[in-house]
């Protein structure tokens, strides 16, 4: 084998998605997608089965404001959906993340989904 071949495969193998070596799967719904602020925000993260997971992290992330929550799973026994609720966010474009972690806090998947708050016109 040539280096030229070698270094194809060493490639093609780390573009990979993340998790995608061990069939990971993760997928969010974040609803509603546009709110008055204060705003509450329900998050459903469904993860796909596996012996590997180990936790799941949900992260709602503005400009000026972040806030999250971690819990552990038990492997192939979890739930295989989590429904995780942030409330009484302030306006902002959200970034809401959830990221599916492994032994060691080694990440296994991503999800993202933006979110729109809209300030209230009391608070200006």
């Amino acid at each position: 084998m040539n280096v030229r071949t070698l270094l194809c495969m060493i490639l093609m193998l780390t573009a990979l998605p993340i998790g995608a070596r061990e069939g990971n799967r993760l997928d969010i719904r974040v609803s509603p997608s546009v709110a008055m602020a204060p705003a509450d925000l329900t998050v459903r993260a469904t993860i796909e089965a596996s012996r590997f997971n180990r936790a799941i992290e949900i992260i709602a992330e503005s400009d000026d404001f972040y806030r999250s929550s971690e819990i552990p799973l038990d492997g192939d026994s979890a739930p295989r959906t989590t429904r995780f609720e942030f409330h009484g966010l302030p306006g902002g474009t959200y970034a809401v993340r959830a990221v599916l972690k492994g032994a060691n806090d080694g990440v296994l998947a991503r999800a993202r989904q933006e979110v729109n708050v809209v300030a209230s016109a009391l608070g200006r």
